[in-house]
């Protein structure tokens, strides 16, 4: 990058695109490299400053000293001028041009102005001067080891949190001054550790080199640079000495001459001690200096190509931001905002039909353990009482039902485990709930009581077959029918979860190969919902009140059936009149259409095997004493009987569950769906919160334009750039031939 542009223009370029993306913009998590400097107190990080600036200056931070980051962007000007002091005015992401006295102040105004507090808003200084070097470093608060009381306790453990904050970050290459000491006392190096293991992103900065330059010797100068063995092979480390001079005078020569001589003095030092000529290169400030040059020229140059990629991104998903935000201000004009809602929820209802027929991509998705446990949590919020989320009372709890069903049901479920949703899911519950009915049972024992009280006198004769009715409408028809609430509240439960799979699958399908094969509107319908609340809550109160309504329906219908069936069981028991061919070896090509002859015989036929089923009821009833003095039997005969005929209503409810299911609910209600949709109706209240949305939509759009405007200006600066860079080698070329 050095052949192509001066590390000032560079960090100028990468200085306006931070200041525009991060700082304008908001946007953090940006791929910007910089130095930030650490260190304790009094260790000499503001002479450090001051050396990288090439001139004197002193930040007034009030006793507390500094309290939040101070980023200074250092440039170097050709020429003898005096420096230019600029501060960023933190409203306006300007620079306004101060003189050195005034930055002086701002700068501790706004250290004062947080108390005892930290914060993370960095001041921000340029400098632009001869001696300057062209970088930009952080400087961080100075860790605080000492404090006198607890509140100085607080503050130190608020500093120390801000500076391991920016010290995480992976972006940053840390600058760790230390006394040039113990290499194994340096504390603000171990801090760096923690962050940076291997450290590859340190730099130790071992400053007042000349303390100690009676302790080095031509026997162990070379240990000494090492930190005798207790510095990392790998660390990067440089020895130095910075100016200074007494306390309360003046400096006696100019900084840059005083800075220039303690380089010379360290050099010649570890020379006359014979230090090795491959550890010369660590010290003294000039060789800090020309590895900060290279390590900046190294970082920011690498950095421009991701930044220009992440600008890339934020402009194309930007640009795809603001047309869903047009869409959705043009789809929610008053005019059209009924319409467009229905056109959305109509839909929704078509897409849940495409999710019932099973789609391999759709989520979320679940498993039957996690369904029931959902499910038992939902009802358990609700405070349900109607109905029993276990089959029967002799379960111990939900986790015995789902270990029956997992591992002792047979022939077991397959889908048990299997994440899945829409239509494979509702198989699954089918199955789960076949099962559950399955558990009922009479819960009472038919006392010799209840058979004399059934049997009661009437005008007329009553028969056994009027006592059985009465003993299976007490005892039986009520836990049947809770178990059916179940069912209901299960089917219900289900549908409304689908409501976020269906979503997903309208949203999924742009820019797919399957978007051919469905409507062109459901992308656009989705986006609609999704960036709109109140569109999505509508369409979903409406579905949800479709799925109530399915299961009021489907209660009433089931209720009515089973109340048909206790008042005259005798009917439901008819058995089919016609049976499958059980011959494993028939021949489906052997089947003819019948003919007059055959017809009538399957008619005389199939009405004999509904009269051998009633024989036997009849045998069954006749087989009852009628002799008062045999009650003890007939008590026994009567909850055989009872027994029996429940067994047999309920395994015909459970053949048929499936059936009824379907019929009273799923396809009511996916039949229905569109037309609910269609009919949806907008209050005022929603009207005042579309009109409220619109304005805020409106609003969004002008930051939105604001965002690409300022993006599409940092891309054409980074542009602009790598032209000018690319240009140059040209340039020389053309002149030298000429």
């Amino acid at each position: 990058m050095s052949n192509v542009g001066s590390n000032s223009e560079l960090l100028n370029v990468l200085s306006d695109v931070k200041a525009r993306v991060q700082d304008k913009l908001g946007i953090v998590d940006f791929p910007m490299p910089q130095f930030i400097l650490i260190g304790k107190q009094s260790v000499g990080k503001s002479r450090l400053i001051e050396a990288l600036a090439g001139e004197t200056f002193n930040f007034i931070s009030g006793t507390l000293g500094s309290r939040r980051p101070t980023v200074l962007e250092f440039r170097h000007a050709d020429g003898d001028g005096p420096s230019k002091w600029s501060v960023r005015d933190p409203t306006t992401n300007q620079w306004n041009l101060h003189p050195v006295h005034e930055v002086m102040m701002i700068v501790g105004k706004r250290h004062e102005e947080l108390g005892e507090s930290v914060s993370v808003q960095p001041i921000y200084v340029r400098i632009e001067s001869p001696g300057c070097l062209d970088m930009q470093i952080v400087d961080l608060p100075g860790f605080r080891d000492f404090a006198v009381d607890e509140r100085r306790k607080d503050l130190a453990s608020k500093i120390e949190e801000l500076d391991m904050t920016f010290m995480r970050d992976k972006r940053n290459v840390m600058l760790c001054v230390e006394e040039a000491g113990d290499a194994s006392t340096m504390s603000s190096l171990a801090r760096c550790k923690t962050v940076d293991p291997k450290f590859d992103r340190t730099v130790l900065i071992r400053n007042k080199l000349d303390k100690y330059y009676r302790d080095l010797t031509p026997e162990n100068i070379n240990q000494w640079v090492t930190g005798y063995g207790d510095l990392p092979v790998n660390l990067r480390s440089f020895s130095l000495t910075l100016p200074w001079w007494r306390e309360g005078d003046e400096p006696p020569k100019p900084f840059q001459d005083l800075r220039q001589d303690k380089d010379d003095q360290d050099i010649s030092e570890v020379r006359s001690k014979g230090l090795s000529a491959k550890y010369m290169e660590t010290i003294g400030f000039a060789n800090f200096a020309k590895f900060v040059e290279r390590k900046v020229e190294q970082m920011f140059g690498d950095a421009i190509k991701p930044v220009l990629t992440n600008l890339k991104e934020m402009r194309d998903q930007t640009s795809k931001h603001e047309e869903g935000l047009r869409t959705e201000i043009d789809e929610t004009n008053p005019a059209r905002i009924l319409s467009t809602t229905r056109d959305c929820g109509i839909s929704f209802a078509m897409a849940l039909t495409h999710v019932m027929e099973g789609r391999l991509d759709s989520e979320p998705v679940t498993n039957l353990e996690d369904e029931l446990i959902k499910f038992d949590q939902h009802h358990r919020a609700l405070g349900s009482t109607h109905f029993s989320t276990l089959p029967s009372e002799d379960f111990g709890g939900l986790d015995d039902y789902i270990h029956f069903l997992r591992n002792e049901y047979e022939p077991g479920l397959a889908t048990f485990d299997v994440e899945i949703n829409g239509g494979a899911q509702f198989r699954r519950l089918m199955n789960e709930v076949e099962i559950f009915l399955r558990f009922s049972e009479i819960a009472v024992e038919t006392k010799k009581k209840d058979v004399i009280q059934a049997k009661g006198v009437g005008i007329g004769t009553l028969t056994w077959r009027d006592v059985v009715v009465k003993l299976l409408s007490n005892e039986a028809h009520r836990p049947l029918q809770r178990r059916i609430r179940y069912v209901g509240e299960r089917i219900r439960w289900f549908f409304e979860t689908q409501k976020e799979a269906v979503l997903g699958f309208m949203e999924k399908l742009e820019g797919t190969p399957a978007q051919q094969l469905y409507s062109p509107l459901y992308p656009k319908h989705a986006k609609l919902m999704k960036q709109n609340a109140m569109i999505k809550e509508l369409i979903f109160s409406t579905y949800d009140a479709a799925c109530k309504r399915q299961y009021t329906q489907f209660i009433d219908l089931f209720d009515s059936v089973l109340t048909s069936i206790f008042s005259n069981p005798w009917v439901f028991l008819k058995g089919a009149t016609s049976k499958v061919d059980e011959d494993e070896d028939a021949d489906l090509d052997d089947e003819m259409l019948p003919d007059l002859t055959e017809t009538k015989k399957r008619t005389s036929e199939e009405l004999r095997s509904r009269m051998s089923t009633e024989s036997i009821i009849k045998n069954w009833l006749s087989e009852i004493p009628e002799d008062p003095m045999e009650v003890d039997s007939a008590v026994d005969a009567v909850q055989m009987l009872v027994l029996r005929t429940y067994g047999f209503i309920r395994s015909q409810v459970c053949d048929q569950v499936e059936l009824f299911s379907e019929s009273f609910f799923k396809l009511p209600m996916m039949r229905r769906l569109e037309e609910d949709m269609a009919s949806m109706q907008i209050s005022e209240e929603d009207k005042q919160a579309y009109e409220a949305r619109r304005e805020r939509l409106t609003s969004e759009i002008e930051k939105t334009q604001e965002t690409l405007t300022e993006v599409e200006a940092c891309i054409t600066r980074i542009q602009d750039f790598q032209l000018k860079c690319a240009s140059q080698p040209l340039m020389k070329r053309t002149l030298s031939s000429g």
